[in-house]
C-alpha cells in the first residue's frame, strides 16, 4: 500500500550523530503511524520512536533525550535524528507504517522499508 525507503545510516564513533530519513510514497490513511524500529545482532526487533498523523510522538526509554523523530511539512518524510550514539545503538534501522494508531509491536505494521545500517564503535 505504502512504500518506504530509509537512508542515512553509516558508521559513527561513540558520541556522534546520524540522521536517518524515511521517504514515503503511495497513499496512506488519514490516520497513520510511522515508526522507527531497530534490530541489534542476535536480538529481537524493538521499537525506537514513532510519530502519527496528528504529530503525536513516542520514544523508547533507551533513546529518550538522545533521539528525535520528526516529519516534514508534507508528511512524506520522517526523520530520526540520533545524537550521543552508543555502541548499543548499533543495529539495522527500519521505518514502518500502518494505517492505524501507533503500536510498539512491529507485527502491527504492514509496510516496511529496506533498512539502513547504523554502526557505532
Amino acid at each position: 500500500h505504502v512504500q518506504l525507503v530509509e537512508s542515512g545510516g553509516g558508521q559513527v564513533q561513540t558520541g556522534g550523530s546520524l540522521r536517518l530519513s524515511c521517504v514515503r510514497s503511495g497513499a496512506i490513511s488519514n490516520n497513520y503511524c510511522v515508526g522507527w524500529f531497530r534490530q541489534r545482532p542476535g536480538k529481537a526487533r524493538e521499537g525506537v520512536a514513532s510519530i502519527d498523523s496528528d504529530g503525536t510522538i513516542s520514544y523508547a526509554n533507551s533513546v529518550k533525550g538522545r533521539f528525535t523523530i520528526s516529519q516534514n511539512n508534507g508528511k512524506n518524510t520522517v526523520y530520526l535524528q540520533m545524537n550521543s550514539l552508543k555502541t548499543v545503538d548499533t543495529a539495522m534501522y527500519y521505518c514502518a507504517a500502518r494505517a492505524d494508531w501507533c503500536s510498539r509491536n512491529g507485527a502491527d505494521f504492514g509496510s516496511w522499508g529496506q533498512g539502513t545500517q547504523v554502526t557505532v564503535s
